[in-house]
């Protein structure tokens, strides 16, 4: 019942139809995210592109400039010189054979994986595994790449992956309820635009056709693409 009557009391006073600028949106949904542990802020976008056809896929990366506020677990495969970078810039696990064959198990106790690229020939071989999940290491991502203590301090620093879904859908989440409204505007803004920075050729009509803010446990508001800067 409880749970019943904070949602009704969430959703008192939004109009399902507005379109809300950002900052009133932002305002809105931080006033009613009242669970008792801190929401994430999440953006949905609804993408004008079909993504079956591969000039059309929207993917990449954004670090937004105040991060998630989510503590990310980062698991590198590397080995030597390379091993020892990773670990001092923060990562969670580090290993070669002995980490394949804990991921190969089944057991992934992590959130972003990346890779040397002399890794990735026994990496490749989890494919069935990190692929369904999203943790599969890409070179277009940044986390298949040399420089693995840049990538574990960016992916540790809140830098957000973004892929389009079937039906054009993006999402993903850009803050915590705590944030102050300037930091979650700032964080929409820039991933609005990362977004609009990974436009495909292939893309026709209206790109932007719907966005989309709202908490965990909270309503959703569809927002004024204008008010955005996009």
């Amino acid at each position: 019942m409880a749970i019943g009557k904070r949602l009704k009391a969430a959703y008192e006073g939004i109009d399902r139809d507005k379109f809300y600028n950002l900052t009133d949106a932002v305002q809105t949904i931080k006033s009613r995210a009242v669970a008792k542990f801190d929401e994430t802020i999440e953006i949905a976008m609804i993408l004008g592109v079909d993504p079956r056809h591969a000039d059309q896929m929207v993917r990449g990366v954004v670090e937004l400039p105040h991060g998630t506020g989510k503590t990310v677990r980062v698991a590198v495969f590397a080995k030597g010189d390379k091993a020892e970078e990773a670990r001092k810039a923060g990562a969670d696990i580090v290993g070669e054979q002995d980490l394949f064959e804990i991921v190969n198990g089944g057991k992934m106790d992590f959130d972003r994986c990346i890779a040397t690229p002399d890794m990735m020939g026994l990496v490749g071989r989890l494919g069935k595994v990190l692929g369904p999940r999203g943790l599969m290491p890409n070179p277009k991502l940044g986390t298949v790449t040399p420089n693995v203590a840049e990538a574990v301090r960016a992916a540790k620093a809140g830098q957000v992956q973004f892929r389009v879904e079937k039906a054009g859908i993006v999402h993903a989440g850009i803050g915590k309820a705590s944030f102050s409204e300037e930091k979650l505007a700032d964080n929409v803004k820039a991933f609005v635009d990362a977004i609009n920075k990974a436009k495909p050729q292939g893309a026709k009509g209206t790109y932007l056709k719907k966005v989309s803010l709202s908490s965990t446990m909270g309503p959703g508001l569809k927002l004024d693409v204008a008010s955005i800067g996009a």
